[in-house]
């Protein structure tokens, strides 16, 4: 039995059109230069999952963390909602009363999703890159956060 590759999925912040290039690039199985988040084994359901343990944390819940779809011509490409944007780069700074830390409960409880790759500690780690990509997000440069799946 052979064994199938795993896919993985790769979070990063552009402009519209130089999301749709990165994508092409990605689509044809290369690997763009810049600045990304490259998280294997997952797919955009649990980035969905994980917009609504963030929005959750800091207290935004009940708002659309549904990626949608940026351009016909890419399926593989998708953009984060500004709130899930916001939700994860509050992580970064969100305040709580007592000792627990907001964003190492959010990658536990991320982690701990049914059928998640990897654990805690390496989730604590995509976490805090993703919320600091989503913290660099400018809106007078037009950019926002996409996620690839393959």
């Amino acid at each position: 039995m052979r064994a199938v590759p795993m896919g993985f999925t790769e979070i990063f912040v552009s402009t519209h059109n130089a999301a749709l290039k990165r994508a092409d690039v990605l689509d044809a199985g290369g690997s763009p230069a810049g600045q990304a988040l490259r998280i294997p084994g997952i797919s955009d359901f649990e980035i969905e999952q994980l917009g609504d343990l963030a929005g959750v944390a800091v207290h935004a819940g009940g708002a659309d963390y549904e990626l949608a779809m940026v351009d016909v011509a890419s399926d593989s490409l998708l953009g984060v909602p500004r709130a899930m944007v916001r939700a994860l780069a509050d992580l970064l700074s969100y305040e709580t009363e007592g000792e627990g830390n907001v964003l190492d409960d959010v990658a536990e409880k991320w982690a701990a999703q049914d059928d998640m790759p990897f654990g805690a500690a390496e989730a604590r780690t995509y976490v805090q890159q993703f919320a600091e990509l989503a913290n660099s997000v400018d809106d007078a440069a037009r950019t926002g956060v996409y996620v690839w799946s393959s």
